[in-house]
C-alpha cells in the first residue's frame, strides 16, 4: 500500500508538503526467493520507490539499488543473483518511465 507523505505529514503533524509517495515494489517471485537465501532480508523488503514534485510540471520517481540494499546482509551468492534480477527490472522501469510516451 503506497505512504502518501503528503497527507500522512498533514494529519499528524498539521504541515503541508509537496506530494510526495512511497510505494513498496515487490515482486513475489524473487522476495521468495529472497527470503530462501537469506531470512533476514525481510528487513529490506520490498524494495521502495518514491515518486515527488519538484516544480508543477516536473514529477521524480527514484528507485532503491537493489544491489547496494541487500548486499547490507551479507556475502550470499543466491540473494546476489536475487538482487541482479531485482536491479535490472527497476532499472528497466525507470528507464521505461523517461520514454516519451506515444502520442495518440
Amino acid at each position: 500500500m503506497p505512504i502518501d507523505m503528503k497527507q500522512t505529514l498533514k494529519a499528524k503533524l498539521d504541515r503541508d508538503f509537496r506530494r510526495y509517495v512511497i510505494l513498496g515494489a515487490c515482486n513475489p517471485l524473487l522476495a521468495h526467493r529472497a527470503l530462501h537465501a537469506e531470512l533476514e532480508v525481510g528487513l529490506l523488503l520490498p524494495c521502495n520507490v518514491i515518486v515527488y514534485d519538484v516544480g508543477p510540471s516536473t514529477t521524480v520517481v527514484s528507485a532503491m539499488a537493489p544491489l547496494t540494499a541487500l548486499g547490507i546482509v551479507g556475502d550470499n551468492p543466491l540473494l546476489a543473483g536475487v538482487a541482479r534480477e531485482a536491479d535490472e527490472r527497476l532499472r528497466h522501469a525507470l528507464v521505461a518511465l523517461q520514454a516519451p510516451s506515444a502520442e495518440k
